[in-house]
């Protein structure tokens, strides 16, 4: 099969919702490596979405859904339903799944530790949503 024969697939996008920021990763186009894309303030979530709508082809999103260690919602659990029922409705022929994004950040601070990025830079919290974006995606694709 001759290389312009194959047909492109979609990406999907991870998202770790936040109320004041969120993390974004996004997979590359065989659907088998999740990596943070950037961090957004929330309140322009929708607006950004959109945006790399209509720059990739992106076959669906997957939201990480906060859950406490006995399995029972969290106070962020409610904002996060709230937010998917939002992206839902916006975006309504697209595929939206969740994982437990319980341990992420804490994942996520450890990475920062073994990529040896400094302290400064491990302070940064918009660097941490987006890491933890790229492990809940992750984490999806390899279910």
């Amino acid at each position: 099969m001759l290389h312009s024969e194959f047909v492109k697939m979609g990406i999907i996008l991870g998202i770790d919702f936040g109320l004041k920021r969120s993390g974004l990763a996004i997979t590359d186009d065989l659907k088998m490596i999740g990596s943070p894309l950037e961090t957004v303030e929330t309140k322009h979530l929708f607006t950004k979405l959109e945006e790399l709508l209509t720059q990739k082809e992106v076959e669906g999103i997957v939201v990480g859904m906060p859950m406490g260690l006995d399995n029972k919602s969290t106070d962020a659990t409610g904002h996060v339903i709230d937010f998917i029922e939002k992206l839902k409705n916006k975006f309504s022929k697209m595929k939206v799944w969740t994982v437990d994004e319980r341990f992420t950040s804490k994942i996520a601070k450890q990475t920062m530790i073994y990529g040896n990025l400094p302290k400064m830079k491990r302070r940064n919290k918009g660097i941490i949503d987006k890491i933890s974006a790229a492990i809940i995606l992750q984490s999806f694709l390899d279910r």
